[in-house]
This record gives C-alpha cells, structure tokens and sequence, in this order.
C-alpha cells in the first residue's frame, strides 16, 4: 500500500502544485512561503542538536509552546524547528516562538518534497502532535532511524473504525513512534488495538497550556469602555451561534438593560457574515477590527475579529461559553481550559464531542456548567449574572481545575527526556 501511494503522489505532482495556486487564491496560503510546502527551507539549519515538532493547525500548535518552554529551560543548546499547515497557526508562531526556534510550513505529502525537507533538516528528534499522521513522511523518518514520539494522541471511536479498515497503512505508521503519549486510557487502548505497542497516558497537553497572552493596556481600555455593565463572551464561535448569541442578548436584555455580549469569532474573515446576523436583529454592534474600535455604551454586541485576542477577553468577561457547541455544522467544541485558567466561569453546549472526555472531567469535577439547550443557557447566564457568590465559586472550581491538571507536563516531559539529543563535541566547541 505505502509503494502504491508513492507512486499516486508523484504522479500527482501537477495536481498538488494546483491545489496549492488555488489555496493562495483563497487566503488559505502564504504566496512568499509557498516553496516551504514543496520542502524548500527558509532557513538555514542551524549547528547542533534539533528537535522538531510537527502541529498541524492553531490548537496543536498551542499545546506546543509550554512544551518547547520546558524543553528549553531543560535543555538550552537545543534548537527547535516547528512545522504547522495553516496560514493563522504560522501566525501565531511568529509572534510567541522563542528565539532559538524556526517556523516553516509543513511540506505536502510528494516523497521528493517530503526527503528534501529530512535532508536539510537533520532532525534529531520528532515531536508529533496528536493524530494527523502521512504516510511518507512517517516512512521517511523510520526508514532514518529518527527517533520519534507521538505527543497528546487521541484516536475518537469514529476515527478507530476508519482505522481499522486501514490497518494495513496505519501499523507500519504507527511502528514509526518510538513512545506513543496518549490523552485519555481509551484513546490508548485504541491504539495498543491497532499494533502500537508503547503507549503511556499522560493526559491532555491542552491542560498544561501557558495562559493566553493579551496586552494589558487594551485590557484597560476595554474596561474603561464598558465599566460596569454586566458581560459575557461567546468565545470561538461558529455559524449559528453569532444568531445564538443575539437570542440570547434579547432574553437577558430584559433583566440587564446594560448588558454588552462579546462575540470572538473562530475565524476572522466571517465578519461581514456577523455582521449582517447582528443588525438582522436590530442590534447594535461594533466590530473590533484591526484598529481596535471599542464599543459605546449604546453597544448592544462587540464582535472581536480580530487573531490572538481570546487571552485578553477571556481575562476581560467574567463567563464564557465555549464556541462550536451550539453551531450549525455538528459541533465538536473548543478548548475549555483557556477559559477557565484565566477566571472566566466555563459553559458550553451538547455537542463537544471531538473533546468530550475533557468537558466530562470538566463537569464532574464542577469547573464547567453543561447547556442543554438555548433556554438553559439563558437561565444560566440569568443565574450567574444575578448570583455573584455562585459565579465567583465557578471560577474559582475552574481555576482549581486547571492547577490541578497542569501536572501533565511532567508526565510528558518524563517520556521524552530520555530521547532528547545532547550536542555533541564539535557542536559545543
């Protein structure tokens, strides 16, 4: 099978090269990096040791930074070259990576794109994030004895019964990671049951994460704009629930006539959508927008499109819902944790099923309040608004929380250390 698929993927080279030009007419790729995605490296590789972690989009790449931190701290003569696959993920590593790491996009899965890219790297180790796996790159890396770990893995029921159909690509994938770290005991089983054979569960990197960053005087603008009104954020949210979040503001309106709700939408580029959603409802809105507009107090909803601000709103709003729990394409949910290490009391909808262990543990524990519907949300909000003991003991259950689970990284770090490269002689001298 894997001979097979070398052999579609460079037959399909004319096919990738256009999928790429159209991907740059869409935005979705930067134009002056596009040769990194055919393994053509922007930099230079510098002299020593080199870890390379592999994170495919935003969320991945987020669990990445407190890792690259504590590999640093442990291990300063480390260089570190991080991969990501998406236009906004780069973006964000641009402005958080430390000093002694490189960003490049990932290269696409052409076994000539994909050896050019080993070739100038060199790397030493391979941190892989969570599930998205590609077979050349994968054969490249064991066929090079690199060793190599898969980082926070998670395998859903649905993505082990596709799997399992595939066990003839999926094993000798696997056979690739020298340690396979797992977020739950279920997604480990999953993949001991697939042929992987060590497989530690370490928990979900996601709950070690580094606050979110935010820039204290925005921070204090906004609180000067809004002063006392009552607020709450609907934080990454999804088509349909900007519509939500307007039901929503007309209901408790009623009560809190100087309500303001906050819209941080999951993706930017839909502002004119929201836009348009909002003033269907004969609300008032300002869009935050790149010149970071605040809002009046004749402001009904403040939309945040805006990258790399959910830091400063979730610090800002005193209750935050989790977006992509109450939208139109199926759900799935967002990381819940963000919210909750920075003090924002936790609610989300039903559908969360792509982290749903993780809201479990999050509502058994009583650091996040589950919705089942729309009325329920409503009356939550209501209840926490007019309750400030019951909000303050939420926040507080989040925080409590998050500490509690931060421990995560240690068990990490504990797998890897040991595969960790060392400079060699000539490298120190």
């Amino acid at each position: 099978m894997e001979r097979i698929y070398r052999t579609l993927m460079r037959a399909g080279t004319p096919a990738l090269r256009l999928l790429l030009a159209t991907r740059v007419k869409r935005g979705k790729e930067d134009p002056a990096r596009l040769n990194e995605r055919m393994g053509v490296a922007g930099h230079a590789r510098p002299d020593g040791p080199l870890v390379w972690f592999h994170a495919a989009s935003v969320g991945e790449a987020q669990s990445t930074l407190i890792l690259i931190t504590a590999l640093l701290d442990a291990h300063p003569d480390l260089n570190i070259l991080v991969t990501t696959g998406t236009v906004t993920s780069a973006e964000l590593m641009k402005n958080r990576l430390p000093p002694r790491a490189i960003h490049q996009f990932y290269p696409l899965d052409h076994p000539i794109w994909v050896e050019r890219f080993v070739d100038h790297w060199q790397p030493d180790l391979v941190l892989w994030m969570e599930s998205e796996l590609w077979p050349n790159m994968l054969g490249t890396i064991r066929a090079r004895n690199i060793p190599a770990v898969l980082v926070n893995a998670r395998l859903s029921p649905r993505s082990m019964r596709r799997w399992k159909r595939m066990r003839s690509v999926i094993t000798p994938m696997l056979s690739t990671f020298t340690t396979i770290l797992t977020q739950t005991d279920e997604h480990a089983a999953n993949y001991r049951a697939l042929g992987a054979t060590h497989v530690i569960t370490t928990d979900n990197l996601k709950f070690a994460s580094l606050p979110l960053p935010y820039n204290a005087t925005d921070l204090h603008a906004l609180k000067d704009a809004i002063g006392a009104r009552p607020v709450w954020l609907y934080a990454s949210t999804h088509d349909g629930e900007e519509g939500l979040a307007c039901t929503l503001h007309r209901k408790l309106f009623i009560d809190f006539p100087e309500l303001l709700t906050i819209i941080v939408p999951r993706h930017p580029e839909r502002r004119a959508v929201i836009a348009t959603t909002v003033q269907a409802e004969h609300l008032r809105v300002c869009m935050r927008g790149p010149n970071k507009a605040l809002p009046s107090m004749d402001d009904d909803i403040y939309v945040a499109d805006t990258l790399g601000e959910l830091g400063l709103f979730y610090r800002l709003a005193p209750i935050s819902c989790i977006g992509r729990s109450f939208s139109r394409d199926g759900g799935g949910g967002h990381n819940p944790v963000e919210a909750a290490q920075l003090g924002s009391a936790v609610l989300y909808g039903p559908m969360v099923q792509n982290q749903q262990a993780l809201y479990d543990e999050m509502r058994d524990y009583g650091a996040a309040i589950a919705l089942a519907d729309p009325d329920m949300f409503a009356e939550t909000l209501r209840d926490l608004m007019r309750n400030q003991g019951r909000l303050i003991e939420q926040q507080n259950r989040g925080q409590n929380f998050a500490r509690e689970k931060n421990a995560v990284l240690d068990r990490v770090m504990a797998a890897i250390t040991p595969l960790v490269p060392t400079p060699k002689k000539s490298d120190a001298a």
